[in-house]
């Protein structure tokens, strides 16, 4: 395994010899920033905070070089089989290859990636500009998305994070099979003119068709021809055409993707259909060239002026060597206010795992706890834990450097009241971080006093990042999204892990089948716990 390998004892021994060191002591270095920092195009970051020196990094290039990290991006992005338990590849990074690239591993899938890009545009266009009719001739006005996981969470959050584009339709998003969404969000709808994406790889989700079966009878409570309803108010994405075609979707109302396309790898296809509704086509497609410019970084440049490698083999440091386990993610903008529960998704559902490729039950960590939410929210909850807790955690802060979407006098001078908003969110972005690394360092001289306490004690020696970009726009959004993707598919190959398959997620819905049959009255054998709660709830 892994742990027994050279370039890990080797770190492992310098860890011991690094260890009593602050990270602030590190900063007698006067170009430590400029050392320890690397940008791509409008993304910058700072790697600084961290208990780094430059022989850690160096070690830790020796043990990506000893795992073979450069073969294994290139079977990425060539179409190798990476999901071995599956046995198929993981081309998410195809559906944003430019379609006139001649350096396209996957040239042969671009025609049909090509084709339902195409396709989607043609119907993003149609409702766009008003000529997709509902069933009684009225153009639609709203577009729900039923989803759940990666046909729900990804298009959401780009959809929030784009939100001060104008679009000519109102998008929502249902994925709670619990109902409340629903009851809130059919009040405010007419029937005649709302049109609803059903998002679902397999189209065999429980959750999403049974949203969808909710909103068909609802809809047949104002349409009385049912034929219009399928024709006009649903539109399918799916890799799975039977099915679609069995739901009652002709083929003019499917969007396709594919089996190589993971659930939460999938907003770069047609299953971003609701990101391109509010973005429009033109948008979408810059989103893609930001994730592909970023594609095209993490496959040419070397490990240390890489951004995602560099990435996760900090968080590798930090999770194996340093034993900090978890991470919060920390966007000081709201509109990345689904960021953290996205990369909660990305991250956990592909890394949470405990046993190698070869099956072997690993004796090391993997994945991290990742969780988040906007930083100023976030300051007032859990940064408590964060400064004066007992546990060790890693931060990525992620700042916006410049607002666009503020409104301007005739001098085309920015508000200052939101000026300020802004500032003040960046100088509590760049003093969190700061004060997390320095604990009690960080508190001014004259200050001190107030501060001689044991309950005003703060440890520091948290260590975090920070990203900046110049503005949220949808290029930005693709470069930093595809970012984290490949962060976690290079820890995945460190961990000796396969980040594609889930079947723990699996399970959970099979076994919730089951259990469903049982709360509809079929006999099961269960253990007790489980039997007490089916008969509390039994109809």
């Amino acid at each position: 395994m892994v742990n027994q390998s050279k370039a890990w004892v080797q770190l492992k021994k310098y860890f011991n010899d690094i260890e009593p060191q602050s990270i602030a002591s590190f900063f007698g270095d006067k170009n430590r920033t400029d050392t320890f920092s690397l940008s791509l195009s409008s993304l910058y970051l700072d790697f600084s905070k961290n208990k780094i020196d430059s022989t850690t990094v160096a070690l830790l290039v020796k043990l990506a070089e000893q795992q073979s990290l450069k073969t294994k991006i290139d079977e990425l992005l060539l179409g190798e089989n990476v999901n071995h338990s599956e046995n198929r590849p993981a081309l998410h990074t195809a559906l944003r290859v430019s379609p006139t690239s001649e350096n396209s591993s996957s040239i042969d899938r671009q025609s049909e990636i090509e084709t339902q890009l195409k396709k989607m545009g043609a119907i993003v266009n149609k409702i766009r500009v008003g000529q997709w009719r509902g069933a009684t001739g009225k153009k639609i006005t709203d577009v729900v998305n039923i989803g759940v996981g990666g046909s729900d969470l990804g298009p959401l959050m780009v959809v929030h994070a784009l939100q001060n584009t104008v679009s000519p339709v109102e998008l929502h998003f249902i994925s709670s099979i619990d109902g409340t969404q629903f009851a809130k969000l059919l009040k405010q709808l007419n029937q005649e003119t709302t049109l609803f994406i059903i998002a679902s790889k397999s189209f065999t989700t429980i959750d999403t068709l049974a949203n969808s079966e909710t909103v068909l009878q609802w809809l047949k409570e104002k349409i009385h021809n049912t034929s219009a309803i399928y024709s006009q108010h649903f539109i399918g994405v799916s890799a799975n055409k039977k099915m679609m075609a069995k739901w009652g979707l002709s083929k003019s109302n499917q969007l396709l993707i594919w089996d190589w396309v993971g659930g939460r790898y999938s907003m770069w296809s047609s299953i971003g259909l609701s990101i391109a509704l509010k973005i429009g086509m033109d948008g979408f497609r810059e989103f893609l060239v930001g994730a592909n410019k970023m594609d095209i970084h993490f496959a040419t440049e070397p490990f240390k002026q890489n951004i995602p490698v560099m990435m996760a083999l900090i968080n590798i440091w930090n999770i194996n060597f340093l034993n900090i386990n978890k991470k919060a993610i920390l966007p000081y903008d709201a509109r990345l206010k689904y960021l953290p529960a996205y990369l909660s998704q990305l991250v956990m559902e592909s890394n949470g795992k405990q046993v190698n490729h070869s099956g072997e039950t690993v004796n090391y960590k993997t994945c991290p706890i990742l969780w988040g939410e906007v930083g100023p929210n976030a300051q007032h909850a859990f940064f408590q834990l964060l400064h004066q807790g007992t546990q060790k955690v890693m931060c990525d802060f992620i700042a916006i450097i410049d607002r666009d979407d503020f409104d301007t006098d005739s001098k085309g001078t920015k508000e200052v009241s939101l000026k300020k908003q802004h500032d003040l969110a960046l100088a509590n972005c760049f003093a969190q971080s700061r004060v997390l690394m320095m604990g009690d360092d960080a508190i001014p001289d004259k200050l001190k006093e107030k501060f001689n306490s044991p309950f005003k004690h703060y440890p520091g020696e948290q260590p975090s990042n920070t990203i900046l970009l110049d503005s949220i726009s949808p290029k930005n959004m693709g470069m930093l999204i595809a970012l984290y993707e490949h962060i976690t598919f290079v820890e995945s190959v460190i961990w000796e892990i396969n980040p594609f398959d889930q079947w723990g997620v699996e399970l959970g819905k099979l076994i919730a089948q089951e259990t469903y049959q049982a709360i509809q009255g079929t006999n099961h054998d269960f253990d007790a716990s489980t039997e007490s709660l089916i008969n509390k709830v039994k109809r």
